[in-house]
This record gives C-alpha cells, sequence and structure tokens, in this order.
C-alpha cells in the first residue's frame, strides 16, 4: 500500500453558521467570477483559507490557486490584512468577525475540470472557485448564485440541494460539507433539458447552447437510450431492489465544435462532446460518434458507483492539497472502461459487431504502446499523477493507460471467470458494492485496500485467480486475450499493416511535411537515427508524404535500406537503416461463423448473440 503524506487537520469551529458565498457572473467579457465569503466566527489566531490543488476524477495537481485574483477582507467595514502563506492558502489576520473575504477567478477552461465563463456559458467546479475556510470543512455550506441581470434566458443546472431559488434556478443552494461542495458542477445558460426516469429515480441531461441546438437534437431517441444505460446499470449493481444511489442525477452537457471527455461526481457528471456527437431527428441509425457520446454517458455514470462510492483506501477521505497516490486506478477507471462499452451491448444500443470493434481498437491502442512491457497497471495507477496527465514524446515507450489496459485486463478476468464456471466480473463489483459501497456498507468508510482484489474475487465468486494478478496487474505479461476470445466463439484475424507501423514512428502532416511525433522503442525509426521533432524531407529522393510512404511500403521487403532526409534544428541531416518484416495489421474481430456449443453458449452469455 502506498504511503500518504500526514493530512494537514483543523479544528473545527463550532459557533455561528457555516461559510455562506456568493458568486457572481458579471465580467463575463473578462472571464471572471467575483466570489464572497462570510463567516461567523473566524479564528481567533488568523483564519486561513485554502484552495484545492486537485479535483476528484482527474489525478494531476493543477495548481487552481494560480487563478484566483485581488483576495482581499473586512470586518466590521474595516479591511483587514490578507496575507499568502502557502500556493493555495491565504491568512487574515485576528479579527472577531464577521469576516466577509472577496476574490476574483479568471475562467477561461473550456475542460470539465475548472471553471469558464463568457457570454454564452457559466460553469464551475467549487473546487476550482470557492476557498475553504479552515476548520469549517465538516459545516454546512451555503451558496447564493446571483443570476446575471442581462441574460434573462439563463437558467442553472446542478445537483447541489437547492433551499431558496427562483424558476430560473438562482438564488440559494446548500451541502452539508466541503467535500459535498466540491461535489456539485454548476452549469449556467440558454439550457435544453431532457427528463426521464430509470427505475423510478429522476434523471435529467442538460445541455448548453439550447438557442442553437433546438431542433438539432433527436431528444425522445437521447431520452430512450439515456433510460436503457441507466436501468441497466442500477440493475447490475442492484438487481432485486433496482435502487439508484442517489435521489437524482443529472448529466451536464457542454457541446462544443470539436472535444470529448468527462468527469464524474457523485450524482451527476460533467460532459464535453462536439456538437456532431448529438443525434439528430434525420439520423436513420446510432452514427459512430452518438455511440461514444453514449459510451461516455455510461462511462461516467457508472463511476457513480465505482470510484465516487467504491473508493479506494487511499482516497478515503480525499486529501484534497495534495496527491493522493493509489495503485488500483486499473481497478477504477480500467474496469470503468471495460462496462462503458459493454453496457452499451447489453442495452442494445450497439451491435455485436460493433461492440467487437471497439474491443479491437482498444487492443490495437495497447499493442501499439512498448510501455506495456516496462509499466505495470500497479504501476501505472501510481504514477498517474506525474506521468498520464503529462504525457511526452517517450510516453508510448514508458507507459501505459491503465484506462485501456486496465480494461482488457477486465475483459481477461470476466472471461476467465465465465469460462471456469457460473460466476463473471459483475458478481465481484456487487461483492465491492455491498462491502465498500452502498449506505449501509460496513467497510464504506474504510475505503478498498490495495491489496484486497484477489481476495474478493475469490470470495465471490470461488475461483482463486491471484497468479493472474500477479502476472498482468504487479507483472507484466501479455494478457491472453486471442486464447479467451476463441473460448468465447470470437474470431481474432488482421487487417492490412500500416507502413508507418512497420517504421516505429508516428508523424503527423504539418503544412504539407510530415513531422516526428512519436518515435517507438527498438523500431527502425530509432535505429535509422530519427527523433520526435525531425520534419521528414525526402523518402528515397522524393518528397515524403502519406501517401509515397503506403505506396513503397507495400512493395518494400525485409532487409530494403530506405534512405530519408529530416530537418532537424534548421540541419539537414540523412538517416538509413534496414527495414524490419511487416508488422501485424489491426487486430478484427468478429463472431466465428460455427463455433462449438460451449463457446456458442458462452458468447450467447456474455455477448447475447
Amino acid at each position: 500500500m502506498p504511503e500518504r503524506s500526514p493530512r494537514r487537520m483543523t479544528t473545527p469551529t463550532p459557533a455561528g453558521c457555516g461559510p455562506r458565498y456568493e458568486v457572481r457572473m458579471h465580467a463575463r467579457q473578462a472571464h471572471r467570477f467575483d466570489v464572497a465569503l462570510e463567516l461567523d466566527a473566524p479564528s481567533p489566531e488568523g483564519q486561513e483559507f485554502w484552495l484545492p490543488v486537485w479535483i476528484p476524477g482527474s489525478y494531476l495537481v493543477r495548481e487552481f490557486a494560480r487563478h484566483v485574483l485581488d483576495v482581499q477582507a473586512a470586518c466590521e467595514d474595516r479591511n483587514v490584512p490578507v496575507r499568502k502563506v502557502a500556493k493555495n492558502r491565504w491568512r487574515v489576520a485576528p479579527c472577531p468577525g464577521p469576516l466577509r473575504l472577496r476574490w476574483s477567478v479568471f475562467a477561461h477552461d473550456a475542460s470539465v475540470r475548472t471553471a469558464w465563463l463568457d457570454d454564452a456559458r457559466a460553469f464551475f467546479n467549487p473546487s476550482s472557485l470557492l476557498l475553504a475556510a479552515a476548520g469549517h470543512e465538516h459545516r454546512t455550506h451555503e451558496v447564493h448564485l446571483h443570476a446575471p441581470d442581462d441574460r434573462p434566458a439563463w437558467t442553472v443546472g446542478t445537483t447541489m440541494p437547492a433551499r431558496e431559488i427562483d424558476a430560473r434556478g438562482f438564488g440559494l443552494y446548500c451541502a452539508d460539507t466541503y467535500d459535498r461542495l466540491v461535489d456539485h458542477p454548476v452549469l449556467a445558460g440558454t439550457l435544453l433539458r431532457v427528463n426521464l426516469r430509470a427505475h423510478g429515480t429522476p434523471h435529467e441531461m442538460i445541455i448548453d447552447h439550447a438557442e442553437m441546438l433546438e431542433g438539432e437534437i433527436d431528444t425522445p431517441r437521447l431520452r430512450a437510450d439515456l433510460q436503457r444505460i441507466c436501468e441497466t446499470e442500477i440493475a447490475m449493481f442492484e438487481p432485486r431492489a433496482k435502487l439508484a444511489p442517489f435521489a437524482r442525477y443529472a448529466f451536464l452537457v457542454m457541446p462544443v465544435a470539436s472535444g470529448y471527455g468527462g468527469l464524474e461526481h457523485a450524482d451527476s457528471t460533467a460532459l464535453v462532446c462536439s456538437e456532431a456527437s448529438l443525434p439528430h431527428p434525420r439520423d436513420a441509425e446510432r452514427h459512430a460518434d452518438y455511440r461514444q457520446f453514449l459510451g461516455l454517458c455510461s462511462h461516467e455514470y457508472f463511476h457513480a458507483w465505482n470510484v465516487k462510492r467504491i473508493r479506494p483506501q487511499a482516497l478515503t477521505p480525499y486529501d484534497l492539497e495534495r496527491e493522493n497516490l493509489t495503485g488500483l486506478l486499473w481497478l477504477f477507471e480500467g474496469f470503468t472502461s471495460y462496462y462503458d462499452d459493454l453496457v452499451l451491448r447489453r442495452a442494445g444500443l450497439v451491435t455485436p459487431q460493433q461492440y467487437l470493434d471497439l474491443l479491437a481498437r482498444a487492443i490495437d491502442g495497447v499493442r501499439a504502446a512498448p510501455g506495456r512491457m516496462v509499466q505495470s497497471l500497479e504501476e501505472a495507477s501510481f504514477d498517474a499523477w506525474i506521468k498520464f496527465y503529462r504525457p511526452d514524446e517517450n510516453t508510448a515507450n514508458s507507459t501505459v493507460s491503465y484506462y485501456t489496459l486496465g480494461a482488457l485486463f477486465a475483459l481477461t478476468l470476466d472471461l476467465t471467470l465465465r469460462q471456469r464456471g457460473q460466476a463473471c466480473l459483475d458478481d465481484v463489483m456487487r461483492l465491492l458494492w455491498r462491502r465498500y459501497g452502498r449506505e449501509d456498507a460496513p467497510l464504506r468508510a474504510q475505503g478498498v485496500p490495495e491489496d484486497a482484489l484477489p481476495d474478493l474475487v475469490r470470495e465471490a465468486t470461488g475461483v482463486d485467480l491471484r497468479r493472474l494478478f500477479t502476472r498482468h496487474v504487479a507483472g507484466r505479461a501479455e494478457l491472453p486475450l486471442k486464447r479467451l476470445l476463441a473460448a468465447f466463439g470470437v474470431q481474432w484475424t488482421h487487417g492490412d499493416s500500416d507502413p508507418m507501423a512497420r517504421l516505429g514512428l508516428r508523424a503527423d502532416e504539418q503544412q504539407g511535411w510530415l513531422l516526428i511525433r512519436q518515435i517507438q522503442a527498438d523500431g527502425w525509426a530509432r535505429a535509422a537515427g530519427l527523433t520526435a521533432g525531425d520534419l521528414i524531407v525526402a523518402l528515397e529522393g522524393r518528397r515524403a508524404t502519406p501517401e509515397l510512404f503506403k505506396r513503397l511500403g507495400a512493395r518494400a521487403r525485409p532487409g530494403d535500406i530506405w534512405h530519408l532526409h529530416v530537418m532537424r534544428d534548421a540541419r539537414l541531416i540523412t538517416c538509413e537503416a534496414p527495414l524490419p518484416a511487416p508488422v501485424a495489421g489491426p487486430v478484427r474481430l468478429a463472431p466465428a461463423a460455427s463455433p462449438d456449443a460451449d463457446a456458442r453458449k458462452r458468447r450467447s452469455n456474455w455477448l447475447g448473440v
């Protein structure tokens, strides 16, 4: 188990009311939220305030405090000195109270992790906007959202409990603790709302830019598809009661020209997607972009169980001021990544072949990363804070994605369990839920220990797979997917080889030239002396283009020597090396035409085909 740094503890102050915030959105052209906080009983030694340095679900220290501007304090209409005492902490000089703190936050990050404000939309996570009052974190927090006077069409989307709000959603909200407060993102703008119920629990998809998208979204299809996703996941964790772990749930969607991503919360998720991902009324079927969007919804919704309530011990409770190191992200992100597309198949939203195509893409993604032989799943999880969110030209050689490889390990575990008996990975997830996730779970406050899963698998299924964990989670052995899929009546073949893959490099066209982005370890490009950042000028004396690489690669033989001219730091360099044998092309998966009876039965139980 990784060691954790001691958490800075503060003594709760019992007197008076909890922190009360006011959030104003009038400085939209400056992309600036203006915030005030009132505290009745500040610490007599000098009240400290702090801001998180990361947001749960995105494992990187993002230094939200760098966008905090002009912190000022007043007490009884007198200014009180404020001093910054740490990168994310401020201390106000002693005063009797009530203390009023004011500050602004620059909000121009169009992601789901921080905050955005302009004339079209307001979005924020409280973790990047609302300073915590040290010692008061466990008390009730109130947030007053002020409506911008010149935006009468704006409404509010959030699952933060409302105390006194108007018909548009502006007004007073509250949260039991600061930890609960930062788990409620807020979206404001012209919002399209799609309401539904999943096994009786109200759900809502709230989509920004309603004025642009009206008539452009097939809301009946979206409502029906979301309902099937939500009901499938609720029933998986609670097959008898079919009870969701929240009173209501919201998908907060921000369509953009190009973008994709999501961040989970306990009873909501914030999503960014391209406008083309949303279903159009004239679409005859679910196109690939829309299926990808449904997969994103499925992924973030699954997190309401797996990581928001079933949590690793290292994140129980969160320490929002420093890294929370765990070697279990392969379980919380990887297993969620396995189930997101599998849920689409169970809900009937993708065909068996479409699901297998998604699976093949994941396998190809791992095959293309030599880092899988360097970094284990456990190590990839532990190093997420310094590696996964900071990719560079050597990332593919030194790291592996705990999302993708974690999903393939979940597949390996699921198929192995199904092959050996009647149990499957669902049984393991339900045991995790009963023991660590539900409100009445006996070990919910403790969190999942780092080494717990092998024993939980044996307890839930009666199958001892500790060797599998040793080889593929702590170790770096290749997953036996081809053999397992064959036992489930799935045929594995390869498509045509990519000449660039044979060369062991990734290049992008830039103003008509090929710019090398990555060099694969132990590949031809490395042997030839190429490096990331090189601009390929010529191949065999002709201007280098992707088409030329494909044409020459189609007739090249192993051992042929290719000559390249590249520009590096304004110098022309010649590189050459003998070509290796062609690498296998992309994986192709398909249901086998005539599997034996056992394989057909297994495949039917797994994929319904």
